[in-house]
């Protein structure tokens, strides 16, 4: 099957966001998340190339079988790893329980996928993403995530309203500011927190902030002017999650 073959051009063109919103898809690539994917149910299609090795798992999916340049060209990795997927974007819908992360505004797509790995570690029910957040479905973000994303509900949706549905909800609403709290003072008494976290270089809005139950900041001792947006997520969500 060439490059040219229509199928295979639909399926590059997944790489763009517009559509996959449109299509309803994603692609993912690389043996384990290929697996993960084909695990979680979320696989539609699977591509391999002509040299890439079996999976490690069995599937009843039979594999379209590419040539190793036309798996390069969909590829959007600099060396393709031989096994791709066409995979469904989820209809995903927010869990009453348990703790969530709201997100504004994340840029970076390795540091969305760091924090989405280390919540769906955590246990963490959800994730919320303001409409300025990367794409979750964006290749590098996948790959951070490192499977992650088939486990845990990601939702894009407006801040404002989903934090004061939180609240209503019971939950305790912290956002993490240059000018909060220290971290360690804050006693949840075993509720369900929403975790508010920002932009890389603009933290959280201050529109966001205001609505918020508590402020929190991370002290900082040496010349570091402030965390990453993912490690510092890490140490909260650890730090109250009681595992």
């Amino acid at each position: 099957m060439s490059a040219s073959n229509p199928k295979i051009k639909q399926i590059k063109k997944l790489q763009q966001k517009k559509y996959r919103q449109k299509e309803q898809r994603f692609l993912v690539e690389g043996p384990h998340l290929v697996e993960e994917a084909i695990k979680a149910g979320r696989a539609d299609s699977l591509l391999q190339s002509e040299s890439a090795k079996p999976l490690a798992i069995e599937t009843a999916m039979e594999p379209l079988l590419v040539s190793d340049e036309v798996m390069k060209g969909i590829s959007a990795t600099k060396t393709s790893q031989g096994w791709l997927a066409v995979c469904k974007l989820p209809d995903e819908s927010l869990p009453t329980e348990g703790n969530v992360l709201f997100i504004d505004g994340v840029q970076d797509p390795g540091n969305l996928g760091t924090i989405i790995r280390t919540a769906e570690a955590a246990a963490i029910a959800g994730i919320i993403i303001s409409e300025e957040t990367v794409d979750p479905y964006n290749d590098k973000v996948i790959r951070s995530t490192q499977g992650a994303i088939f486990h845990l509900p990601i939702v894009r949706a407006d801040l404002r309203e989903q934090m004061i549905a939180q609240q209503q909800a019971g939950k305790v609403i912290i956002g993490t500011a240059m000018k909060g709290h220290h971290y360690r003072e804050i006693d949840l008494e075993s509720r369900d927190f929403g975790l508010l976290v920002g932009n890389e270089g603009a933290g959280v809005s201050n529109e966001l902030l205001a609505l918020t139950d508590e402020n929190v900041t991370i002290p900082i001792v040496g010349q570091s002017e402030s965390l990453n947006v993912a490690v510092a997520t890490a140490i909260l969500i650890y730090q109250w999650s009681n595992l």
